[in-house]
Formats: C-alpha cells, sequence, structure tokens
C-alpha cells in the first residue's frame, strides 16, 4: 500500500512539475503574444462581432466537428504529408524589388500564406510568417519544406504595410515581426492583434486594428478588413480573443482578395457582390481535415470560393511550407487543379519565389511532382 501511494504520489508531482513548466513557458515567453488592455480593450468589447466574451462567426461554426482521437498519432508522423526533398525555392536577386514600373502589379510567394505585393509603387508584405516552424518553440511544431527562402529578411526592401490575417503561428510569427518592424511603415490587422505587436516593441503609432467591413485609404488603395469563418489564439485559454479576417486590397487598376484563413459559407458571395469582380484571388487550399470542415476549406471549395468571388484568376495558398494537417502534401494542388478544369477557373500555380505579374506573367507548372 506504501509503494503505491508513493507511485501515485510520484506520478502527481511529475504531472504538477509538468504543468507548472508549460505555465512558466506560456507567461513568460514573448512568442504568445500579449491580452489587449485599456482603451483597446474597450473597443473590442464595442464591437458587434465580440459577444459572451470572445468574437464570433458570422455563421454558426465549430472548430472541430468530430474529432476522431485514432487519428492523433498520425500527426506525429511524416510519410507522404511531407515532402522527401527540399521543394524548389526561386532565388530572388539582391536588386528584384528595385525600380518595378508603378504601373504594374506583381506578387511574389514566399510559401505558406505569405506574399509580397508589389501595387501602384507600394510593397505590402501578407501574412509573413517567414521562420523555420510555426509553433512557439522550435521542437513544438514540423519544419518547412523548403530549406531557404527567396529572400533573406536582411535583404527585403522596405514595406510599406504589412496585413495580417489572424494571430496564428503559421500567420503571425514572433521571430519575422521582431526582424521586419524596422523595415515595416505600418502594420495593419484584426481587432486585438495588436497587443501582440506592441508586446513585441512595434510603436503604436505604426498599428491600425480594424473590425470587419472596416477600410481605409492607404495612399490611394483601398484596404477592406472583410470577414473570414474561422478562430484565432496563440495560448492556452485565449481563443477567440482577438479578431481574424481576410482583404480586399483594391487599387486604381487591380482589385485583389486575400483569403487568410476561412472554412466555406455565404461570405464570399457576400464580398463579392460587395467588392468584386477581383482580378486576383489568394484563398487558403491546404492543412484541410473533415475533423475541422468548418474553418478550413477543401479544394474543391477553395475554387467554389473564388467563383463566388467573381475573380479572374485564383492563387491557391496556405499549402506546400508546413505539415499541419493530415493529407498527402500535394494534394491540395491536385484537388485544386482538377476542380478548377471542371469550374473554368484560371489557376495560377509558381514555385516559391516565382514571380506572377497580374496581366502579363501566370505561372503554372506541376513543380509538386518530383523529377
Amino acid at each position: 500500500m506504501k509503494i503505491l501511494k508513493m507511485i501515485v504520489s510520484v506520478i502527481v508531482s511529475i504531472i504538477g512539475i509538468v504543468v507548472l513548466i508549460a505555465i512558466l513557458f506560456v507567461n513568460i515567453s514573448p512568442e504568445f503574444g500579449a491580452k489587449s488592455k485599456g482603451a483597446f480593450k474597450e473597443n473590442i468589447k464595442n464591437s458587434e462581432n465580440f459577444k459572451d466574451g470572445k468574437f464570433q462567426n458570422l455563421t454558426k461554426t465549430v472548430v472541430s466537428t468530430d474529432m476522431n482521437w485514432r487519428t492523433i498519432p498520425e500527426y506525429f508522423t511524416n510519410g507522404n504529408k511531407v515532402p522527401d526533398w527540399s521543394i524548389p525555392v526561386d532565388k530572388l536577386p539582391v536588386d528584384y524589388f528595385e525600380n518595378f514600373p508603378d504601373s504594374l502589379t506583381r506578387l511574389t510567394w514566399f510559401g505558406h500564406s505569405a506574399l509580397l505585393l508589389e501595387m501602384e509603387g507600394k510593397k505590402l508584405f501578407l501574412d509573413p510568417m517567414l521562420g523555420s516552424v510555426p509553433a512557439p518553440h522550435p521542437s513544438l511544431g514540423a519544419k518547412r519544406f523548403n530549406d531557404t527562402l527567396p529572400m533573406a529578411i536582411d535583404n527585403l526592401p522596405t514595406l510599406d504595410a504589412v496585413l495580417i490575417s489572424h494571430d496564428h503561428y503559421d500567420h503571425l510569427d514572433y521571430g519575422s515581426i521582431k526582424k521586419l518592424d524596422h523595415k515595416v511603415e505600418h502594420f495593419y490587422v484584426p481587432m486585438g492583434l495588436g497587443a501582440h505587436l506592441r508586446s513585441w516593441g512595434v510603436s503604436d503609432d505604426k498599428i491600425t486594428e480594424m473590425d470587419w467591413w472596416e477600410q481605409v485609404d492607404f495612399f490611394g488603395i483601398t484596404l477592406v478588413s472583410t470577414p473570414a469563418r474561422h478562430f484565432s489564439g496563440r495560448g492556452l485559454f485565449d481563443r477567440a480573443s482577438t479578431l481574424w479576417c481576410s482583404w480586399v486590397i483594391r487599387g486604381k487598376s487591380k482589385n485583389i482578395f486575400f483569403g487568410g484563413d476561412s472554412g466555406y459559407d455565404a461570405t464570399f458571395s457576400e464580398i463579392g457582390k460587395k467588392y468584386g469582380p477581383f482580378d486576383f484571388a489568394m484563398l487558403e487550399c491546404g492543412q484541410y481535415n473533415e475533423q475541422w470542415a468548418q474553418i478550413h476549406m477543401m479544394p474543391e471549395e477553395t475554387v467554389q470560393a473564388s467563383v463566388d468571388l467573381n475573380s479572374k484568376l485564383l492563387m491557391p495558398i496556405h499549402w506546400g511550407a508546413f505539415k499541419l494537417g493530415l493529407h498527402p502534401w500535394e494534394e491540395p494542388a491536385e484537388r485544386a487543379t482538377k476542380k478548377a478544369a471542371e469550374l473554368n477557373v484560371q489557376l495560377t500555380m509558381p514555385k516559391i519565389g516565382e514571380p506572377i505579374i497580374l496581366g502579363e506573367a501566370v505561372p503554372y507548372s506541376k513543380w509538386w511532382v518530383r523529377n
């Protein structure tokens, strides 16, 4: 009996130590960000999208619809969920961002959902997650599929703006923000997310927090924070404490949609009616699973969403960089390509670092197929 009590005591002590370490890690590590205070907190409370202590989707949404505990071990294996080679990356010359004509619109993919947009003489970086692991610590996530970025952060030019869709680690990266901050003129983020940036040293006068359907004029370019069907959170108990969004980026000649993360619903049609047609749409197409079908789209839904938006050109994003789901890593591209052919939707599938120039260069190749 004494031995049993001793064993129980040891187990309880180990559990207590693990819990204590986890609590300390969350509270001490800057990667977890911070919570809004003062006037920022009051603004959140006054949002019509904030109810019962958290932000709400427009459509009734659950993060996990049918949790299958038998699949949990699969998250700790690679198999065909990860390429067995370093996927191709077009390296950008140091002068790549110099002297690009203001009359053209160019997008350069940095993998996953990170794209650098050059439009009307301005440079906007969308969800610039440039770290190697989408997690608060390198040991807590799977590494990037490619060994190198198209351009090192130190060589990037001054950025007129950074737009963030939400605060998940594969979209908002502490290390990337710390390295980019001195290069960025202004950050546009959903409500509540500014607290993370301020805790990381970003000056308050460089941050604009926006609710859904709010818009600002950015040197003649209209930026609109539009709804998405998703959720937020970086810690153990902060789910939905910050807002998530998609972005409309409307210039004088081109109209662009950046979807961030979103499950499929009628919101795409609503955005299309209000702000479409779009010349170009970037929509998530990866890290999906039937267990969380309401917060991430299947590839077929991605293509349908571009139809709903009335977009001339679609680029599937949120794939080809990290293992965050259980599907074969190249499956999003194959399924999206097949559905696009059925619905007569034009796709662009560039390699990481390969430029898209709207109206001039629409790259497509099955680069994910290893020769």
